[in-house]
């Protein structure tokens, strides 16, 4: 009788069929590939609903250790779908709007294990956002990153505004921003806005997962939350917050893998545990 239940529980993961996007999991990556190359991966209605969606299962997934997102063809994302803009009747219907994109991308920046956006060409207005929503990014030698907003009569709404200044500084933020200019894959690296440049964006933040992938899951999603939590705290709280998360990471499996590999001198095989 107990094979009867055996496999009662068994988790099956159910992943949605996507239509502006493909999601694939391979050695532990999830890769979140952006598909309206013929719109250069302009973010639509539909795609943004598509990556609240994937946010979900990437939650969901066991298998997942690090996620990239990119964009298929020669751009990441270059903007907003402008025709959908265009089509919004008033400023009720423009902050939904705006709401809507900025929901989708903190689902992003909360989940609880690192991001890396490879951007592959053009990264512009909300592409640029959705790649300020990652943890890291990387950038191909050929890439362009910009928010051009001002030059059509908006400003950027899915989080620029707010999340540049956090990462390279106000008066760097408001350079691009005022400008509206496109910088190339080196000025971002000077300026901080991207963490590597390399040939092939994919395979750069490939291997950089695949560092990234060789640390304790556990101490790689505290670690995020220390640093999120942190932001905007005074230092004195942020400093309890990252000595209760330290205390938890102390308690795992994982920690105590860690401590003997390394007094025995071989790599540590991390369980998540």
């Amino acid at each position: 009788m107990a094979h009867e239940h055996e496999h009662e529980h068994e988790f099956i993961l159910e992943i949605p069929e996507f239509e502006h996007l493909s999601y694939e999991v391979e050695e532990g990556i999830a890769l979140v590939t952006l598909r309206r190359p013929e719109a250069l991966n302009a973010l639509s209605q539909d795609l943004l609903r598509e990556l609240a969606e994937v946010a979900e299962v990437i939650h969901q997934d066991p298998e997942v250790r690090v996620v990239i997102f990119t964009g298929e063809g020669k751009a990441f994302a270059a903007g907003a779908d402008l025709k959908e803009i265009a089509a919004l009747k008033d400023p009720f219907m423009a902050r939904e709007y705006a709401l809507l994109g900025q929901q989708v991308f903190a689902e992003i920046a909360a989940l609880p294990l690192p991001t890396i956006a490879a951007i592959n060409g053009y990264a512009l207005g909300g592409g640029l956002e959705l790649a300020l929503a990652c943890d890291l990014r990387v950038a191909s030698r050929e890439a362009k990153l910009g928010l051009p907003e001002v030059g059509l009569g908006l400003i950027p709404g899915f989080g620029g505004t707010q999340r540049l200044p956090r990462l390279i500084g106000r008066g760097r933020a408001l350079d691009l921003i005022f400008t509206g200019r496109h910088v190339s894959a080196e000025e971002a690296l000077s300026l901080g806005l991207v963490n590597r440049v390399g040939e092939d964006a994919l395979e750069e933040a490939k291997k950089l997962a695949q560092k990234i992938m060789k640390n304790a899951p556990i101490a790689l999603a505290l670690a995020k939350e220390s640093v999120v939590r942190g932001e905007g705290l005074d230092l004195a709280e942020a400093l309890e917050i990252e000595a209760d998360l330290f205390g938890y990471a102390s308690a795992t499996e994982d920690m105590k893998e860690g401590v003997r590999a390394f007094l025995e001198k071989r790599a540590a095989n991390f369980k998540g545990e």
